[in-house]
């Protein structure tokens, strides 16, 4: 089974509090862990790691805590679990790709799945690139909504032959909203 790791789970819970919450709203970690049934130092670990990750910024002093950096719906899925998990990949090899590195492998590129997986990583990447953190925060009363905007907005797989290596931010073309 494909998993994603308990302090990501516990990460987008998180940011989906503090999506939820008023603009530019700071809580601390204490009160977070508290309220979301979390441990206080996975709830700190993660926290760091957000902050690191430019998602959260983070503010000192006796009211100090931690709050967004950039607004929900200009935050994605893909930004979050990159965040607090590495590169996304279902594979080792689907890493080394896209760094331009044969080290996953031994049988590099003579594995006949290897473009499968290059596809099949991408069609991930894309699908999570298209999912904000203010989607995330909804409730799931608009579910059939939510749905219904990401089918719409998935884009169709690539084939075999062609390019899916990360482009630059500069020559990403960004996935229309919907």
């Amino acid at each position: 089974m494909i998993r994603i790791t308990k302090i990501t789970d516990h990460g987008i819970v998180l940011l989906t509090r503090f999506a939820g919450g008023p603009p530019n709203a700071v809580f601390n970690a204490r009160d977070l862990a508290r309220e979301e049934g979390m441990s206080l130092p996975m709830v700190s670990k993660i926290l760091k790691i957000l902050a690191g990750g430019n998602l959260l910024r983070s503010h000192r002093g006796v009211k100090g805590g931690y709050s967004l950096a950039r607004s929900p719906e200009n935050v994605t899925l893909a930004e979050i679990v990159t965040t607090l998990e590495g590169p996304i990949a279902l594979t080792d090899c689907s890493t080394d790709m896209e760094n331009g590195m044969e080290n996953g492998c031994h049988r590099g590129p003579k594995c006949p799945a290897r473009p499968h997986w290059r596809i099949i990583n991408q069609v991930i990447r894309d699908s999570l690139k298209i999912v904000t953190l203010e989607e995330l925060a909804t409730p799931d009363n608009n579910q059939d909504k939510l749905d219904k905007q990401t089918d719409s907005r998935v884009p169709d797989a690539p084939s075999p032959s062609q390019d899916v290596s990360p482009k630059s931010p500069e020559t990403e073309v960004p996935f229309p909203k919907a």
